[in-house]
């Protein structure tokens, strides 16, 4: 069956797109247009331009696009959404922002006492594994799915905690406190050492664990997420199996896999290039020691001939 029938709404979200390009505006205003207004501030670069586009198409395209309602109808999409959410959002955010924006948010003295707390690395990755963890258990799963509130608050903290988690591996505020990039690459590791085991408990469990995904009813009321009532009330429909041809088990297996797998290839090139960065500095502390050595040396031996 086909999409189509949910109507052009649920499929592309038109007000979210607008709230989009508000947000997307609003930085170009704040960046450019008022960047004087800062006590200290530096031109925008493209990169980081580009960097913030890219996070607000992902997040049209993984939260307003037909892959959000496809995620209500398959857990397959629901992990992929997630694994892209959570672990490259907060990532491109975070670059995308300058660094004398983030400056100048930090200075609120609110803002300033919760990343005192939870930007702390130990705290930040333990509270995002437990947050994944606990989301994704069945009861408080299905829950969730079916409440708009409790969805949309329990969204909300969980990317936050993904922000947090992600907050001492990319930030390059000055004044902030910072991880040498040894300690990155065991906190990376760390990180996906974490969350395995709720991906285990959804690849390995014998059993669709989801009644939002395999009750006809509660997946019904589930839709009503993305889909409006009204759209709903004029259409019959059984369950999810109508647009999906995996069975249950399936297509749960494939979402903890899928979501294992982007979040080894994400943490994989940032590992890579925490890792490059890490080994060019070490070089260079090699050659300021060596170089430095040998002015004392030189140093010396002139000092010794003149005696």
């Amino acid at each position: 069956m086909s999409l189509s029938i949910f109507g052009f709404q649920a499929l592309w979200s038109p007000y979210f797109l607008g709230v989009i390009i508000i947000l997307t505006g609003l930085y170009f205003f704040v960046t450019v247009a008022r960047r004087d207004r800062f006590k200290v501030s530096e031109p925008l670069q493209r990169s980081e331009a580009i960097y913030f586009i890219l996070a607000m198409i992902l997040i049209y395209v993984i939260k307003g696009s037909p892959i959000d309602l496809m995620a209500h109808i398959m857990f397959t999409y629901h992990m992929v959404q997630m694994a892209f959410l959570l672990l490259l959002v907060p990532m491109l955010l975070i670059k995308g922002i300058p660094w004398w924006v983030w400056k100048a948010v930090l200075e609120i003295p609110v803002v300033r006492s919760i990343f005192k707390v939870f930007g702390q690395p130990v705290i930040a990755l333990f509270v995002f594994a437990l947050m994944f963890s606990v989301y994704h258990l069945p009861v408080l799963f299905d829950t969730i799915k079916l409440n708009e509130t409790y969805h949309g608050i329990f969204t909300f903290i969980l990317f936050m905690s993904a922000f947090f988690m992600n907050w001492p591996l990319i930030h390059d505020v000055e004044g902030q406190p910072k991880m040498k990039n040894l300690y990155k690459i065991g906190y990376i590791i760390a990180n996906a050492v974490l969350i395995t085991p709720a991906c285990a408990l959804i690849i390995f469990n014998p059993e669709p664990l989801y009644a939002t995904y395999t009750d006809g009813e509660t997946w019904l009321k589930a839709m009503e997420l993305c889909v409006p009532i009204s759209t709903l009330a004029g259409l019959s429909l059984s369950g999810p199996e109508l647009f999906n041809n995996m069975t249950p088990i399936a297509d749960q297996q494939m979402g903890g896999v899928l979501m294992k797998i982007l979040q080894e290839i994400i943490f994989i090139v940032v590992l890579v290039r925490v890792f490059v960065r890490w080994w060019r500095e070490e070089k260079k502390n090699e050659a300021d020691i060596t170089e430095k050595a040998l002015r004392e040396f030189q140093a010396a031996k002139k000092q010794s001939e003149q005696y």
